[in-house]
């Protein structure tokens, strides 16, 4: 009996040291700690395991809250905006300011929307969640022809690097489907640059699909002003 309870308690030990990374991200340590050694003894280390990554899973959902940005938000999307433009190794192109932000997305002709996500994790401190900007979501409405239905074009999603793995991204991404089903659109469709792989991946991973039949084209700057003269 005591090799039989050595043995299970070494692969908890293994399994625990396996689920560091997860307890840190969602504060889960204590419970899964007690619950895990509690129920080894009895036998029952799978639905140990099953029971942690049901619980995890729940805790993220409930750590994670998306909302549309408001007017007063316009400092923190032009934060995003420009962490984002670091990131892409752009950050000499990009010229948005909250002025021009307030304008064209807050005005009397809005361009775009944005949804912003939040980590509502609390401190222990805390009597109520906090609340932390973790990431954004710009996007406007395009139209398909073919389809006959209006579309969502995603222009630009970011998560602060320390943030990332943790599943903003894709919470922003199923609330932009959310709303391309709600909105009765045909499709969700954003670029990507070809050298950021991890976000490749991530795309592929919930199922997106690259369209490299297609090409871009982009008139900007004095180009966009003699094209408009001809």
């Amino acid at each position: 009996m005591q090799k039989w309870l050595a043995k299970r308690n070494a692969n908890l030990r293994t399994f625990l040291d396996g689920m560091r990374t997860a307890w840190d991200i969602y504060g889960y340590h204590d419970w899964i700690q007690q619950r895990s050694i509690g129920s080894s003894i009895r036998g029952d280390f799978e639905r140990v395991e099953n029971d942690f990554r049901s619980s995890a899973r729940k805790v993220a959902s409930d750590c994670i809250y998306i909302r549309f940005a408001e007017r007063a938000d316009v400092p923190l999307i032009l934060e995003f905006i420009e962490g984002l433009a670091e990131y892409e190794k752009l950050r000499h192109e990009c010229v948005a300011t909250e002025a021009l932000l307030e304008e064209t997305l807050f005005g009397a002709h809005p361009a775009a929307e944005v949804l912003l996500a939040f980590d509502r994790r609390g401190a222990a401190d805390r009597p109520s969640p906090a609340e932390t900007p973790v990431g954004f979501a710009l996007f406007f409405h395009s139209y398909s022809t073919f389809l006959a239905r209006p579309g969502i074009w995603l222009e630009d999603l970011f998560v602060v690097p320390e943030a990332r793995g943790r599943g903003y991204g894709k919470a922003l991404l199923a609330r932009l489907a959310e709303l391309a089903v709600e909105r009765r659109c045909g499709r969700l469709e954003w670029a990507v640059l070809d050298w950021n792989t991890p976000a490749i991946e991530f795309y592929e991973s919930i199922g997106a699909e690259a369209q490299d039949e297609w090409t871009t084209y982009r008139v900007t700057g004095a180009a966009l002003g003699r094209l408009s003269e001809m």
